[in-house]
C-alpha cells in the first residue's frame, strides 16, 4: 500500500514551523488555538510514521485512510490538554513516543470499519483540515450545521431536506435551500483559522469547501 504524500508540508507557512522543536510546536498549538499551522506541522512531522504503522491494521486503503484520519482527530483533541512539565526543554520533550502510543492503541483497540460505512476521503480532506472543519462545523448555528450535514454527509436532495425541516416546524421552501447552503459554506470557511484557509484553500479555491464527513 503506497504511502500518501502530504503537499501541505511544502507550504511556506508550514515550512517555517517545521524548523521548530516538538515542544515549541505543542506549546504553540495549545496557546494559540486560532493558529492552525502548529498542528499541521506536527502532522507533517509524524504523518508518514503513523500511516506506515497503520497499514498493517487493514487491507483496504480506504479503511486505513479513515483509521489514519480518526487517529489524528484524537491527537488533535488530546494534544490540547497534554500536560507539559514547566521545566521541559526541547532536548527532553519529544512527541514521537506519545504519538506511537496512540498508534498502538488504535491498532490494538479500534475496529476496522466496513467500507460501506466510511464517509471520509483522504484525497478530499487531509486530516488537519478535517479536524478544523469538524471544529468549525460545531460552531455553526444549528440550522446551518444541519443543512451542511444533510447535503454533504448524507447527500440528500433539496426536496428531501425541505420535507424533513418542514416536519420539524421550519418554514422553508426548496428555493431557499441553495442560498442558505451557500451562506452556511461561507460561515464555515470564515470559522476556520486564516492560516488553515491559506494552506488548504488558496485564493481562487475558497469556493470549493472540501466534502464534510461523519466523525
Amino acid at each position: 500500500m503506497k504511502l500518501p504524500e502530504f503537499s501541505e508540508a511544502d507550504h511556506p507557512v508550514v515550512q517555517s514551523c517545521l524548523e521548530q522543536s516538538d515542544l515549541e510546536l505543542t506549546q504553540g498549538f495549545q496557546s494559540q488555538p486560532d493558529q492552525g499551522r502548529f498542528f499541521v506541522a506536527i502532522f507533517c512531522r509524524y504523518g508518514v510514521l503513523t500511516y506506515s504503522l497503520l497499514r498493517n491494521k487493514a487491507r483496504v486503503a480506504m479503511q486505513v485512510d479513515y483509521l489514519f484520519a480518526r487517529l489524528w482527530r484524537n491527537v488533535f483533541y488530546e494534544l490540547r490538554h497534554l500536560q507539559i512539565a514547566p521545566d521541559s526543554t526541547s532536548e527532553d520533550f519529544s512527541l514521537q513516543s506519545w504519538v506511537v502510543n496512540k498508534i498502538a492503541l488504535c491498532i490494538n483497540q479500534d475496529e476496522v470499519p466496513a467500507i460501506e460505512t466510511i464517509q471520509y476521503s483522504l484525497e478530499a480532506a487531509s486530516p488537519p483540515l478535517w479536524c478544523y472543519l469538524q471544529t468549525a462545523l460545531e460552531e455553526l448555528p444549528p440550522l446551518s450545521r444541519l443543512l451542511l450535514t444533510l447535503s454533504q454527509v448524507f447527500r440528500w436532495q433539496d426536496a428531501r431536506i425541505v420535507a424533513v425541516l418542514q416536519a420539524e416546524g421550519e418554514e422553508i421552501d426548496v428555493s431557499e435551500i441553495q442560498p442558505q447552503l451557500q451562506e452556511a459554506y461561507q460561515c464555515l470557511q470564515n470559522s476556520l483559522p486564516k492560516d488553515i484557509r491559506d494552506i488548504y484553500m488558496p485564493e481562487g479555491e475558497t469556493d470549493e469547501t472540501p466534502t464534510l464527513s461523519e466523525t
